[in-house]
C-alpha cells in the first residue's frame, strides 16, 4: 500500500461514534447545510418502508438532521412506491424526472436523475434493500461533510456477511451468516482494479457500497455510468477532480441485504470492468457483451447480455438543472 494511503487511513477513516448526533446538529445549524437522502428503489416493498420509517423517525422528527427524504422508483411492479409513501418519503418515478431524455434501465440512471429531484447541499444515497437498518448509515456518512469543510465524498464501510438462509452451514456463523463473505464483486473485480490502476483508492473498505454522501457541488460535476458501474465511476472520477484528501470513509457497523445469484453478479462485474476500462482508455473499444451459461434441456446453453456502457453527463451540463427553482 502506498505511504500516502496509509496516512490517509489514519486521517480520513472514522467510526460513526466519532461524531455524536448532537455535534452534527450544531455543525449543520452553524453552517446552514441542508441534507437530502435518496433511496433508489426497484421492487423493494419488503424493506423500503422500514428504512424510510427509521430515517424519518430518528433523523427528521427526533433530530432534524435530514431535510429531504426521497425514494426514486425506477419502475417497480410491486407496492414499493405505496409502501415508501405511507412510511413518509416523497416518492418520484424515474421517468417523471427530466422527461425529455428517455430513461434507460440502471441504478446509475436513477442516481443521476435524483439530483434534479432533490435540493440538499449534501446528497446521501442509501440502497433500498437493507435489512435491520440503522440510522447510523446516514448520520455516519453525512457527519464528516457537516463538520469538516475539506471533505467532499464519504463512503460507508461495514462488515458484510453472506447470509445463505441456513443455520450452521459450512463457513457460517449464527443464523447461516458467513462472516466477511459478502461483497464478492468487490473482492474479485473492484479491489484488484483499484489496486492495480488507482492505488490511491486502495484504502477504501467498501468501494462499491451503495451508501455514500457527497456534496452536491461535486456530484453535479461528475458523469454517471447508468448501470452497476456507477459507484466505481464516481469514486475514480472524484479522486481525479478533488484529490484523495477530500475523500473519506466511516465505519457504520454491519450491512445486511439481499444477495444476488452468480449470474447477476457476473453481469455486475462486467459493467464495473467496463466502467474502469473507459476511464483507463476512452479510445479503446471492445464488444460490450457478456455471455454466460445455463444448463438447459440440451446441455449448457449460452445467454448473452449487453453490458452497460452509456454514461450521463455531469448534471451541471443539463439545462433543466441549471434553470431549476432555487431551494
Amino acid at each position: 500500500m502506498l505511504e500516502e494511503v496509509e496516512r490517509w487511513l489514519t486521517r480520513r477513516s472514522w467510526s460513526v461514534g466519532d461524531r455524536p448526533l448532537d455535534r452534527l446538529l450544531v455543525a449543520k445549524a452553524t453552517r446552514g447545510t441542508t441534507v437530502s437522502v435518496v433511496l433508489p428503489a426497484l421492487d423493494e416493498e419488503e424493506t423500503v418502508g422500514t428504512i424510510v420509517s427509521v430515517i424519518r423517525r430518528e433523523l427528521m422528527e427526533r433530530a432534524p438532521l435530514v431535510d429531504e427524504l426521497v425514494v426514486v422508483d425506477s419502475g417497480s411492479s410491486d407496492r414499493t412506491s405505496e409502501v415508501a409513501a405511507e412510511a413518509g418519503a416523497r416518492v418520484v418515478h424515474r421517468d417523471a424526472i427530466l422527461p425529455r431524455v428517455p430513461a434507460v434501465p440502471g441504478k446509475g440512471e436513477v442516481l443521476w436523475r435524483s439530483l434534479l429531484a432533490t435540493s440538499g447541499d449534501v446528497v446521501c444515497f442509501v440502497d433500498a434493500d437493507l435489512r435491520e437498518f440503522s440510522p447510523d448509515f446516514v448520520s455516519g456518512i453525512v457527519g464528516p461533510l457537516l463538520t469538516d469543510p475539506g471533505v467532499q465524498f464519504v463512503k460507508a464501510m461495514y462488515d458484510r456477511p453472506l447470509r445463505d438462509g441456513t443455520a450452521g452451514g459450512a463457513n457460517s456463523g449464527p443464523g447461516g451468516d458467513a462472516p466477511g463473505q459478502g461483497g464478492r464483486v468487490t473482492e474479485l473485480v473492484a479491489r484488484p482494479l483499484l489496486n492495480l490502476h488507482w492505488p490511491r483508492l486502495a484504502g477504501f473498505v467498501q468501494p462499491l457500497g451503495g451508501e455514500y454522501a457527497v456534496r452536491r457541488s461535486l456530484l453535479e460535476r461528475l458523469p454517471f455510468p447508468v448501470g452497476y458501474g456507477v459507484e466505481l465511476g464516481l469514486l475514480v472520477d472524484a479522486l481525479g477532480l478533488v484529490g484523495l484528501d477530500a475523500l473519506a470513509q466511516v465505519d457504520v457497523g454491519v450491512r445486511l441485504h439481499r444477495h444476488q445469484d452468480d449470474r447477476a453478479l457476473g453481469r455486475m462485474a462486467a459493467a464495473i470492468y467496463r466502467t474502469a476500462q473507459l476511464r483507463l482508455s476512452r479510445a479503446h473499444l471492445v464488444r460490450p457483451m457478456l455471455t454466460q451459461f445455463e444448463r438447459g434441456e440440451h446441455g449448457f446453453e449460452p445467454r448473452t447480455h449487453p453490458v452497460d456502457t452509456e454514461e450521463r453527463p455531469p448534471m451541471r451540463e443539463i439545462l433543466e438543472y441549471l434553470s431549476r427553482p432555487a431551494a
